[in-house]
């Protein structure tokens, strides 16, 4: 018997099949251990190649400290990838900084081509978000992820030599073939080290890299803006080329920084990769009462399930009533502080305590959110409140600005706007990769949401238009539009999960079939609990 999936505190010994006796720590360090079933048959644990049909049986997980070995993890895993989505944010929306640091005079930009600007490079990063996901595990995180950073790292850095409107659309299309894998990648990627009640204070401790990229990014352009004239280009340039290069440095530092997966992991112990495997294989269905290990081999049934399953279309919805207001915000914070009658350089400022207050907040709500999952509370609420936030802080921006006069309601309102917006996504995020079973299904399940949910960004890049200024009703009014379908999405969504959860509760469905068939079924097997 192993530690129980239901408990992971709880540890017992194992024993092996070698003599029936316990397998000592010196042991499975000299030999990669022998043990049941999997590995009576010539499987070992190795440091170097990832065998996904592991499930961490037959190994003594009694000495492991859970504690101890998620710290380890954190600390080897969330700083880098925190850094990993700080610059990729940072270099997508840092569009907004240049323009009103001159790009749009400098390339005679209309206000309709800048916004086309802005948007073009949603399109190229939801087509590519699945197929990046599918080779994602295909050619190793420690691979695909710097591979495609020094790719975007470049595009950025280009973009900072362009001389007219055609290059700068061109530059924006290619930047989103190359970030596409990142965010859906690195949330993916945490599901293969987190289980689901771990999950969200790690999506915002790494989501949380968004808002110090909002408030790095005002302040770095403030700082660049005053490279003007250096080298003959202007402040906005420098602001691209230096943005691009750092993102190319810290890309070649994470080829050597980057762990693929627990087995292969050399920062754990044999013992400790088990405890960790085990856990995730069986999540899905501790609830139920019969453990069925997740199936990890790919099949593109797995895709097709993905794409057609109910939760993501209504996710979606949820997904854009976040997303619309996210970028929103950091594409145009800038522009509309500074229509609301200060200088660009105190409007740049002004972004910072905003982003900052927003990081904290996204911490500690994903934190509490984590909490109730562990004690068997929802995490539907710590998504559905904080969109309320966004709702009431669009509200205010619209009142404040139809009566005119008061930029400090404006400003409270976009504050408090973004005080919601960024503890809700990793919310949202973690919420369907909780209810995504399957490795492969959730894979393209996270990559779909993401990829078509950020056509919201696509959408919001054109709700804060020039004739609408300084005022932006419209804007205001968009994203007051798309929050009020997510919320509605949301509690769609926990009462479809309740629903089906006291469904499968009464019924027995699961007789009859076999683990292999359960584990087929994956979020649609009898045995899957889904989190409320």
């Amino acid at each position: 018997m192993t530690a129980s999936p239901d408990n992971p505190g709880q540890h017992n010994a194992v024993l092996t099949q070698d003599h029936g006796k316990t397998a000592s720590s010196e042991d499975l360090s000299e030999k990669g251990v022998i043990a049941t079933d999997e590995f009576a048959q010539g499987h070992v644990v190795s440091s170097k190649h990832h065998d996904p049909n592991w499930a961490g049986d037959g190994i003594d997980t009694s000495r492991v400290d859970p504690a101890k070995t998620l710290r380890k993890m954190d600390l080897r895993l969330i700083p880098m990838l925190a850094a990993l989505y700080l610059l990729s944010f940072l270099d997508r929306s840092n569009i907004g900084n240049a323009k009103i640091q001159g790009l749009q005079t400098d390339l005679k930009l209309t206000g309709p081509q800048y916004n086309l600007c802005a948007t073009v490079f949603f399109f190229t990063y939801c087509a590519f978000e699945i197929p990046s996901n599918l080779l994602l595990k295909r050619f190793r995180p420690s691979i695909w992820l710097p591979s495609i950073m020094v790719a975007w790292g470049t595009v950025m850095t280009l973009m900072g030599l362009v001389k007219s409107y055609h290059g700068l659309l061109v530059a924006r299309i290619f930047l989103g073939v190359a970030e596409a894998g990142l965010y859906p990648g690195v949330a993916y990627y945490l599901t293969m080290w987190y289980c689901t009640e771990e999950l969200a204070l790690r999506q915002g401790l790494f989501f949380s890299a968004a808002s110090v990229a909002g408030a790095f990014s005002g302040l770095l352009a403030y700082a660049i803006a005053k490279m003007h004239g250096v080298g003959g280009l202007a402040g906005w340039q420098w602001i691209f080329i230096l943005e691009g290069l750092l993102t190319v440095v810290v890309a070649i530092l994470a080829f050597f920084i980057l762990h693929d997966f627990p087995d292969t992991a050399g920062f754990l112990s044999v013992e400790e990769k088990a405890w960790v495997v085990h856990r995730l294989k069986y999540q899905g269905s501790k609830k139920s009462g019969r453990n069925v290990a997740e199936t990890e081999h790919f099949e593109w049934k797995y895709v097709v399930k993905a794409l057609t399953d109910w939760q993501l279309y209504l996710s979606l919805f949820m997904y854009w009533g976040i997303v619309c207001p996210l970028y929103g915000i950091s594409l145009f914070l800038p522009t509309i502080i500074k229509q609301l009658g200060y200088t660009s350089t105190t409007a740049q400022l002004l972004t910072i305590p905003i982003y900052c207050t927003a990081a904290v907040l996204a911490i500690i709500v994903c934190w509490l959110s984590d909490k109730a999952a562990k004690r068997g509370a929802s995490r539907w609420p710590y998504v559905f409140f904080p969109m309320c936030a966004i709702l009431v802080g669009f509200l205010m921006a619209l009142a404040g600005s139809a009566h005119g006069g008061v930029p400090g309601v404006v400003y409270a309102g976009v504050f408090i706007a973004t005080c919601g917006i960024y503890p809700a996504f990793p919310g949202n995020i973690t919420w369907i990769s909780n209810n995504l079973a399957g490795s492969y299904k959730r894979a393209a399940g996270m990559a779909f949401q993401i990829g078509l949910g950020n056509l919201g960004g696509a959408m919001a890049s054109n709700f804060y238009r020039s004739v609408d200024e300084p005022k932006y009703l419209l804007g205001h009014g968009l994203e007051i539009g798309f929050v009020t379908l997510g919320l509605c999405a949301c509690v769609a969504l926990r009462l479809n999960y309740g629903r089906i959860n006291a469904k499968r509760a009464r019924g027995g469905e699961a007789e009859g079939l076999t683990d292999e068939q359960l584990a087929d079924l994956g979020d649609k097997s009898p045995t899957f609990r889904y989190t409320l």
